[in-house]
């Protein structure tokens, strides 16, 4: 059909859907309810909504985040991406302690950190140390709970799961309209939502730090989408994580062995070196 035609058969079927509606009301009136907007929905059908962003998010494969905040006392800024599907994957920028970046991936239960060109020759110049949150994480000391929590499903999940989720309004997150909704769930509720291979290590480590309840902030947009989550564990951390550009392409490699140092053998290396006296 030549383009004047469709545009013909277009302008037609808006004229016949406005004659319709005018001839089934008067003026200043409609038949019909009007009906709510997401935003009021969002707002509105609680439960309802939070499952919707639950199930619209599991579809989506990608999203760009940021991560600021503060964990274990240290201040914490760091860019990247997640591929949200099986096994969920991320790629983080950060700086190291003189201001050069670091990149973290983590693929699953394993974490690899790149290590510094400079510091390369130690380790006789593997580019990547392999870390495997599972065991390792705990055994250095090293806080593998944000890596679980930036993944924008858990945080939704556990609000669904919790009792006295409170609406506190409409705000405008990154030019984004939004809901935002926030709630105190217990640890256990948290914990039930997390990668059961890494539980038992969240776990330790909340108990550690005396933590028994989590604060969480969370705003959804229009499309049912987390925009950002703001995440309190008692002293522990204070974490806050935006999303965008859900969906955008991304390609996250797990790093060659040929270039793969492993941290858990380094660290039983350490200990099987004599001591002095």
């Amino acid at each position: 059909m030549s383009l004047w035609k469709n545009t013909a058969v277009l302008a037609v079927s808006a004229l016949t859907a406005l004659a319709l509606t005018a001839c089934g009301s008067t003026p200043g009136s409609s038949d019909a309810p009007k009906q709510p907007s997401v935003l009021e929905l969002l707002a509105s059908d609680l439960k309802g909504s939070l499952q919707k962003t639950i199930d619209t998010t599991d579809k989506t494969d990608s999203v760009t985040l940021t991560m600021q905040g503060t964990a274990a006392g240290e201040k914490i800024s760091m860019q990247g991406v997640m591929d949200l599907r099986d096994p969920v994957k991320a790629e983080m920028t950060t700086a190291g302690p003189d201001g050069t970046p670091i990149t973290v991936r983590m693929i699953g239960t394993m974490f690899y950190v790149e290590i510094p060109e400079a510091d390369r020759a130690s380790v006789g110049g593997k580019r990547w140390m392999k870390l495997d949150l599972t065991a390792a994480g705990a055994q250095a000391g090293m806080d593998i709970k944000q890596f679980e929590d930036i993944d924008p499903t858990k945080q939704v999940k556990t609000l669904l799961a919790t009792e006295g989720v409170t609406v506190v309004g409409e705000e405008t997150v990154n030019g984004a309209r939004t809901v935002h909704y926030t709630v105190t769930a217990p640890v256990a509720t948290y914990l039930g939502q997390l990668d059961a291979k890494m539980r038992a290590g969240v776990e330790q480590g909340l108990a550690k730090q005396g933590v028994k309840e989590i604060t969480i902030g969370l705003w959804v947009d229009e499309q049912y989408q987390p925009r950002r989550v703001h995440m309190v564990m008692g002293t522990m951390s204070d974490l806050t994580v935006d999303y965008t550009d859900y969906g955008k392409p991304v390609n996250i490699e797990t790093p060659p062995p040929a270039e793969t140092t492993d941290f858990a053998e380094m660290l039983a290396g350490l200990k099987d070196l004599p001591t002095g006296n």
